[in-house]
């Protein structure tokens, strides 16, 4: 059975929902956060405060909440020429994926993960990659994070469940999915965690953090900042359909 957890936590509102899973399924939960250079690196303050937020507002939660762990991947920055490391415009590349894919970056995050779930003896890595409302990033795929899986539980011997809560929804089910990991907590922790979400959590790829929209922050143009405030719109929308 599994009871420990590891979470790759990048601050924004899906790893979020995903570390708000794993605090409802596991006894003890860490948190992993990458330091790449990435242009939105407001995000790496925005997950301390996302942090402290939910270990207030949910205590139970915050009992199982265990060391937070921040890795430096300064060379993934320097590898990668995207818009999410670079000072250039969203685009599409004639590859057909879009040019804020950072190659390889899943994939070496998942394998620190590892290698930091091995020395802390976590039993599942948790990620918030899916194939339902995504950019195009192939290692997002489901078929990707089935073959990590097996190469990370060969290659160290120890046998590695990667949990992937999000890959077969969009976001409007992301934001429902949220609402109801937090109202199954606590009475009226639904409200509590979207708010948590909208207010403290970053996914704009600008980093922009001074524009306030009903979803959050952010720059509203951005590919980040489109499929959120979609799926925050379309959320809205089926919770004021009429139950037949």
């Amino acid at each position: 059975m599994h009871t420990t957890a590891l979470v790759l936590f990048s601050g924004g509102q899906d790893s979020t929902t995903c570390l708000a899973h794993a605090l409802s399924r596991f006894e003890r939960v860490e948190t992993v956060g990458f330091d790449y250079g990435q242009r939105h690196h407001v995000e790496m303050t925005a997950r301390l405060t996302v942090l402290d937020r939910l270990g207030q507002a949910f205590p139970a939660w915050g009992a199982k909440l265990g060391h937070d762990h921040v890795l430096d991947l300064a060379v993934l920055g320097q590898v990668s020429e995207t818009s999410l490391t670079r000072d250039m415009a969203f685009q599409m590349e004639s590859t057909g994926l879009p040019n804020t894919f950072v190659p390889g970056r899943n994939l070496l995050f998942l394998t620190l993960a590892a290698a930091l779930a091995y020395r802390r003896g976590l039993q599942v890595i948790v990620t918030g990659v899916c194939e339902t409302d995504f950019s195009g990033y192939p290692d997002c795929r489901d078929d990707t994070m089935k073959a990590m899986q097996l190469a990370l539980s060969l290659g160290m011997d120890k046998r590695y469940l990667i949990d992937t809560p999000l890959m077969w929804i969009d976001k409007a089910a992301t934001w429902q999915l949220a609402h109801d990991l937090g109202q199954r907590a606590q009475p009226g922790g639904g409200t509590v965690l979207t708010d948590i979400i909208v207010e403290h959590t970053h996914t704009c790829y600008q980093g922009d953090r001074t524009h306030r929209h009903a979803w959050g922050y952010g720059c509203g143009a951005c590919p980040a900042c489109e499929l959120r405030a979609n799926g925050y719109l379309r959320w809205q929308a089926s919770c004021l359909q009429p139950v037949a």
